[in-house]
């Protein structure tokens, strides 16, 4: 795995980590971009990069094994970054995933499925679970009391508004706390609500 572009807060002083996830055909520079919105938080960005800037081939809601292997190497690679922040200190407990677009998509299936925890937070930036059937709600509550922020577009062109809906309600099942708002667009864009939003939760 190739190193993560860090910026922020100092590893020292920082509160919460944050593992930025980028799109599909974005890169680590274009989340240090909209991160450059936020407003101030005692957080340290830690941004991976995926090869080919695309963390899998195809459409979020296809079958997953259209996606493979790309798919399951993609969420060994966030597993991989979990532990290094781990290993600066930065326990689940400590660390905020967001992810815009297919980072969003990647992000969301991994605190649903291989790795559900109670992290500091999720930021998701239009995008929801893979693939195309629903995900079973768990026996217990994996999530309990994480926060989340959960923004789209309503007629965004690559993410349905109902797959973002779905998302919202495997995250409450699971016990995450969500915040959910859809705005009125066509535009597959982050607003600046969501930035204020999501500089709420790091700041909380």
């Amino acid at each position: 795995m190739s190193p993560m572009l860090e910026w922020g807060a100092s590893r020292e002083d920082a509160r919460v980590a944050v593992l930025a996830v980028h799109g599909r055909g974005g890169d680590p520079g274009s989340m240090r971009e909209v991160a450059g919105r936020f407003g101030a938080a005692p957080a340290r960005f830690f941004a991976p990069e995926a090869p080919g800037n695309a963390w899998y081939p195809g459409g979020f809601l296809q079958p997953l094994e259209d996606n493979q292997p790309a798919l399951e190497n993609s969420l060994r690679t966030l597993g991989q970054c979990l532990d290094e922040l781990a290993g600066a200190g930065f326990g689940p407990e400590r660390v905020v995933l967001w992810g815009f677009s297919q980072g969003a998509c990647l992000i969301s299936h991994c605190a649903l499925t291989v790795a559900p925890r109670r992290y500091a937070g999720l930021i998701v930036f239009t995008g929801g679970f893979i693939g195309p059937e629903l995900i079973a709600d768990p026996v217990d509550e994996p999530l309990a009391g994480v926060p989340v922020v959960l923004r789209s577009i309503s007629e965004d062109p690559w993410v349905p508004r109902h797959r973002v809906e779905e998302t919202a309600a495997s995250l409450r099942a699971a016990g995450a706390e969500v915040d959910l708002r859809i705005d009125p667009g066509t535009e597959h864009i982050i607003t600046d609500e969501a930035c204020e939003a999501a500089t709420r939760l790091l700041n909380s």
